[in-house]
Parts: structure tokens; C-alpha cells; sequence
């Protein structure tokens, strides 16, 4: 399968009946995943599955602190900051093959300090892998990496609804600001816009029944579960929680880069 040979200057990659398409100027999220021909992402220029970087979920009031300073990042989900900078910003092309490519975005304005954040894609006939790195180019700095994919709650084949199945150690209180109050308690039944703790590492699984099952592992501790629109459900692995630049902060320093990676596996059933 060829790639570069989207009319939006998408990068198509292919492996058995799996095909995926990466957009790199729409953020480097992915536009489509098709197993079989049939779509999995929910369609349009702010869903299939984008990268947040480098700051997942909220930052409360788009405020961070690094040190002794304070910096101030656009309010674009008032009052809140909201999925990073990297979604919005064209990514470059740095190297594709029939069934991976890696992308490049360096961080710039509104971002305070300057980086390189890089994105491995490898797509296999039943499987996606994901990787993300931030380095320095000079000053450290807090960060976070994530994905924040929409999975279509229906496949429109004519079978039932996605059921999520996940075992998470806990949830994190949602505030009435939406951010995390701190306080980790049982977790609470859905529907979720909420983050769940998992120290062994995220698993989450959807199954279509009688069509398709698929699961979402990486070594990170946090996932957003977010099902509270009926076209689709958002499985958020991520390396930190929301408002995590606050309350989380890790440090991306010029001999510790941050590096997460997650894993999409598929069955058909």
C-alpha cells in the first residue's frame, strides 16, 4: 500500500485488512482505522484519535507552575486549558514505510519552552502501537503525553453498542470544576468524564458484540474514560492526570526525556 496518497496529505498505512491514516497537518491524529473495511474512529476534523502533548486533559485556569514561575497557556475550553498544544499544530513527515511512519512537532508558542516531540506509528494486521517522546532542547520543563481516541459506540453494521469493560484501582473525585479534587475513591458507575487510577498499567477492552473486540493497553498508570456523548466512547491512556502539570508535574530534563507508549489489539469475534 502506497502512502502520501490522501487527498488532505494523510499518510496511509496498511497490514492484512487493517488500513490507517495518520494526518499530520490536523495534529498528527489519526483519521481513520479500518479493520476489514469497517471504521472504528468516529469521523471529522476533531475526533479519530489525537495526541495530547504536552499536557493532557484540563490545566485548571491554563496555569502552570515550572519553579518559581508561573506561565499562562490559552483558555480554549474556558476556564480551562484543555489537551495540549500538539493537536493543533502541523506535524511533520520524518519517515514512512508500508506499515509505520514517525512524525515530528516542535513545541512552540503558546508553549513556553522549546521541544521536540516525536510519534511512532506501527500498525500490524491485528494490532496499533503508538509511541510518544517530548525532549528539551534546552531548558527543563513539566510535561505530560497522551491519546485521546474516539471509537465509534456502534460500528453501523447492524450489531449492538461497544461495552466497556476495565478493572481500575480507583477513580479520581471529580471537582466542580471538573479537575481532580485530589481525594482517590471507589469507582463510581458511568456514564464517566472522569480519570481511574491503574498502577499496573492501563487495560481497558471494548466489545462490539459478535463483531470485534478490542483493547487498550500501555505501561501508564491513568486512563479518561469519557462516554457521555452517544456517538462514541474516549479511552485516554496517559502519563498523568488531568491537571497533572500542577498536581503530577514530571520533569522532561536534557538526560530524561518523557517517553509513553500505548497498544491497540483487535479480535474479531
Amino acid at each position: 500500500m502506497s502512502t502520501h496518497d490522501t487527498p488532505d496529505g494523510g499518510v496511509r498505512l496498511g497490514a492484512g485488512d487493517a488500513e490507517l491514516t495518520v494526518l499530520p497537518a490536523l495534529g498528527c491524529r489519526i483519521g481513520s482505522l479500518r479493520i476489514g473495511g469497517t471504521e472504528l474512529l468516529r469521523q471529522g476534523p476533531d475526533h479519530g484519535a489525537f495526541p495530547m502533548v504536552p499536557f493532557c486533559g484540563r490545566t485548571e485556569n491554563g496555569r502552570f507552575r515550572n519553579g518559581g514561575t508561573v506561565h499562562q497557556l490559552p483558555l480554549n475550553s474556558p476556564p480551562h486549558a484543555i489537551h495540549g498544544t500538539g493537536r493543533d499544530a502541523e506535524w511533520s513527515i520524518a519517515r514512512t514505510e508500508k506499515a509505520s511512519a514517525v512524525f515530528t512537532y516542535d513545541l512552540a508558542d503558546p508553549w513556553p519552552y522549546p521541544g521536540r516531540v516525536t510519534q511512532l506509528v506501527e500498525l500490524t494486521e491485528d494490532s496499533l502501537t503508538l509511541t510518544m517522546g517530548v525532549e528539551t532542547i534546552d531548558d527543563s520543563f513539566p510535561a505530560q503525553v497522551g491519546w485521546h481516541p474516539w471509537f465509534l459506540r456502534n460500528l453501523g453494521t447492524g450489531g449492538a453498542d461497544a461495552v466497556i469493560d476495565f478493572a481500575p484501582a480507583w477513580q479520581e473525585e471529580r471537582g466542580t470544576n471538573h479537575l481532580p479534587t485530589g481525594r482517590r475513591i471507589d469507582p463510581l458507575p458511568g456514564p464517566w468524564d472522569d480519570c481511574f487510577g491503574m498502577p499496573d498499567g492501563v487495560e481497558v477492552t471494548l466489545t462490539w458484540p459478535e463483531e470485534l473486540e478490542l483493547t487498550v493497553t500501555s505501561r501508564g498508570e491513568w486512563v479518561v474514560i469519557y462516554d457521555e456523548q452517544p456517538e462514541a466512547i474516549c479511552v485516554e491512556p496517559q502519563s498523568g492526570p488531568p491537571n497533572g502539570l500542577n498536581t503530577a508535574p514530571r520533569l522532561v530534563t536534557p538526560v530524561q526525556p518523557l517517553e509513553m507508549a500505548t497498544t491497540w489489539r483487535w479480535r474479531r469475534l
